[in-house]
């Protein structure tokens, strides 16, 4: 028998769903990215891309192009000579036009890199929707939030060998399972809220292998907080090949099966 309730969640879930995936739609989002390119300390060229591109010390990467090739940098307008811009590590990277292009330059632990991001990428133009499990109320679930007695940097390996992500844990969250506890270390959310970045027993198999994340509210002041694990969500190195993305803290991998939440995507770009 359906409730009330179920028909809400669902429908609430559908608008959540749809307008997830039209962001991720987006001419210039993170399904249009084509190339990953690391950057030293010698001028470069890479291709569909004018001008060179390099490390020009700890802090900044030089960008050299003639007026007519089209290059746009975030502060300097059209270029014509060098540019110098400065990425923050972990943050969004500084985004530069250059034609229908645009090129990302990410500051990535000591490295730098560029993603050209492409609206006619094969990701973009053949992006079919990101499937699910069937959303189900078992699987909102009440949990408990205790709080570090300060926040802490952690370190967490990336899915690039040899690149590591810092994330701010602040805590802990606590909730059951079909009766059986599970806790997850809670990350600080981008600007509110926490984020719970974990593998359980489906990754790798009909969901992402690197983990999933599930954001969440502010909690209350006594720490309870909802968890809706029907809004699970893939991060972007499940849907492209050139993505830099952390794995889940050590720790928060979970024995249960959580089939709820986003699966394991299509990947037009492996055919």
């Amino acid at each position: 028998m359906t409730t009330v309730e179920s028909t809400d969640l669902a429908t609430a879930w559908q608008q959540w769903h749809d307008e997830r995936e039209q962001m991720l739609t987006e001419p210039h989002g993170w399904l249009s990215i084509t190339a990953l390119h690391w950057l030293d300390e010698h001028p470069a060229q890479y291709p569909d891309l004018p001008g060179t591109w390099r490390v020009r010390d700890a802090d900044t990467v030089e960008i050299t192009a003639a007026a007519a090739d089209a290059v746009d940098v975030p502060g300097h307008g059209a270029l014509d000579g060098t540019a110098t811009i400065a990425p923050v590590d972990g943050a969004p990277g500084v985004m530069v036009t250059v034609g229908g292009l645009v090129v990302e330059i990410a500051r990535r632990t000591d490295g730098y890199a560029l993603r050209v991001r492409d609206p006619q990428a094969v990701t973009l133009t053949e992006f079919s929707g990101v499937p699910a499990f069937p959303v189900q109320e078992r699987w909102v679930v009440d949990g408990t939030f205790t709080a570090y007695p300060q926040a802490r940097r952690i370190t967490v390996d990336a899915v690039v060998e040899g690149l590591q992500h810092f994330p701010t844990a602040v805590g802990e969250v606590t909730f059951d399972v079909d009766g059986a506890a599970q806790t997850l270390v809670a990350l600080a959310g981008k600007e509110s809220g926490l984020s719970l970045h974990f593998r359980d027993a489906t990754s790798g198999e009909t969901t992402y292998g690197g983990g999933r994340i599930l954001r969440t509210a502010d909690p209350a002041d006594d720490g309870r907080v909802t968890l809706d694990l029907n809004r699970t969500v893939n991060l972007p190195c499940a849907f492209i090949e050139h993505a830099t993305c952390p794995l889940p803290p050590a720790g928060n991998t979970l024995a249960v099966a959580v089939e709820a939440g986003e699966r394991s995507p299509l990947r037009p770009d492996l055919g």
